[in-house]
């Protein structure tokens, strides 16, 4: 192949980074989510030092995520509510004052467990808000048709920032103290603040906000389960992401009581598994489109990576394994992410996007200490064999499903999506078995939505 054939394919991952909107985007993000790895770890190292207590430190991660499980769902409502990057501006500040507590308070020697506990839970129920906002912020940056490169660029992002950010802790920490992390996490927010406030707003495709009125989080709830290509994917991602999704919990016990291993192996497994995630990442922004196949699919091989991952002998092949499995993670959920950013219809896609990172991260303090007791009563292979069956039961049954609704709700058909950039994405449209014909738009009865993907008539600039 010549090179001028070879690249376009090369530079397909990187499509979204035409848009000058969600370069600045990019930017910002680097720079905030490395700043919130250092926090995390941090924290986790502050209490660990205070307390001296494994319980604690796994109370500190279940904390940060529960705001997320009891109201992230109302952060959707709020989303779809207001303009998304002015209210990104206001989450985005508001996150930098509990660091600028914390580090106050542990440059006077104040600090306290129970400060830390405070203020990891105020900023996660900021997170509440501010993450169902940024995921829905994305289609208005690139449109639908970078949308699946954009998610994939995004978790390619999150992936590096797990990585940079848990290695610049360690060496803040060494030289600088644990204080200082604190602080640098509140300065990387001023990085996104400069990304959102350098935006040309012209140029977001945003929808018209929805107005207030009673009821709106339950029309969302309806809307999903009316809506098979939503309710699928966020019912598998639901069963993986609360009992697959434990990497943070399992890999330092892996290395510790699998390996015999020290920080050094806690390190290296982390690291191969960082890695392969970005990897995956990259490969899913390249993708011209999701299918019921592709996610069924992901999902089943991301739970054969982790069985294999829970079976290798040595910690060579657990360093294979793992590099796998972190490749395959990622593609399942920025492919659940394509799905439902994709399917949801512009007035509800905050709340849609809400509940995903309810099932996704809200899940964390559910499966986080359930998977700590299946690994310290039966060992860390049989946790990460549990999310295993959990992984390849969601792909099996999301096979299924999206069989029955092909067979019972007519037929499933690929609708290809314009794509100005050269891109194309895809929606799957259930069509409704009333009215449906081959070749044929269902006929949408009177005073009723369409059902299937929940997504409006296809038109001119339709975003």
């Amino acid at each position: 192949m010549s090179a001028a054939a070879l690249a376009p394919r090369l530079a397909r991952p990187f499509a979204a980074l035409s848009i000058p909107n969600y370069r600045r985007y990019v930017a910002g993000q680097v720079v905030s989510l490395s700043g919130n790895w250092m926090q995390t770890v941090a924290e986790l190292w502050l209490m660990l030092a205070l307390t001296g207590s494994a319980v604690a430190v796994g109370a500190t991660t279940a904390l940060q995520f529960l705001p997320m499980l009891l109201v992230g769902a109302f952060g959707g409502v709020i989303a779809d509510r207001y303009d998304k990057r002015r209210l990104l501006i206001v989450t985005q500040a508001l996150m930098a004052v509990p660091s600028l507590a914390l580090w106050a308070l542990a440059v006077a020697g104040l600090l306290a467990p129970w400060m830390i506990f405070a203020f990891v839970f105020a900023r996660g129920a900021i997170n509440a808000v501010d993450n169902p906002t940024r995921q829905s912020f994305l289609i208005e940056l690139v449109g639908r048709e970078r949308l699946i490169n954009a998610v994939g660029l995004n978790s390619a992002l999150v992936q590096t920032a797990r990585v940079v950010g848990p290695a610049a802790a360690g060496a803040v920490i060494a030289t600088l103290g644990v204080q200082t992390c604190f602080l640098l996490n509140a300065a990387s927010f001023g990085a996104m603040l400069l990304a959102l406030r350098g935006m040309n707003p012209a140029e977001l495709r945003r929808p018209e906000p929805v107005p207030r009125r009673p009821g709106q989080l339950r029309s969302a709830l309806r809307y999903v389960r009316s809506t098979p290509t939503l309710l699928i994917p966020l019912g598998m991602m639901a069963v993986a992401g609360t009992l697959a999704y434990n990497f943070q919990v399992l890999m330092p016990l892996l290395a510790r009581f699998s390996f015999h291993g020290d920080a050094g192996t806690y390190a290296t497994l982390t690291s191969s598994m960082g890695a392969g995630a970005v990897v995956g990442a990259l490969t899913s922004g390249a993708r011209r489109k999701v299918t019921p196949g592709l996610l069924s699919g992901a999902a089943t091989l991301f739970g054969l990576t982790l069985a294999v991952a829970a079976a290798a002998p040595t910690l060579d092949l657990e360093l294979v394994a793992l590099a796998l499995a972190g490749m395959a993670s990622v593609s399942f959920a920025a492919s659940v992410n394509s799905a439902l950013q994709i399917g949801a219809k512009p007035s509800m896609r905050g709340r849609v996007l809400a509940l995903y990172s309810v099932v996704f991260l809200g899940s964390t303090p559910i499966g986080g200490p359930l998977m700590s007791w299946i690994a310290g009563s039966a060992g860390p292979r049989a946790a990460l064999l549990v999310g295993a069956v959990a992984a390849l039961s969601s792909g099996l049954t999301a096979r299924v499903a999206y069989r029955r609704v092909g067979t019972a709700g007519g037929r499933a058909e690929r609708v290809a999506l314009p794509s100005p950039g050269g891109i194309a994405a895809e929606e799957v449209v259930v069509r409704e078995a009333a009215g449906a014909t081959p070749g044929r738009p269902p006929r949408a009865r009177a005073g009723s939505p369409r059902t299937g993907a929940g997504v409006p008539p296809r038109r001119a600039g339709c975003r």
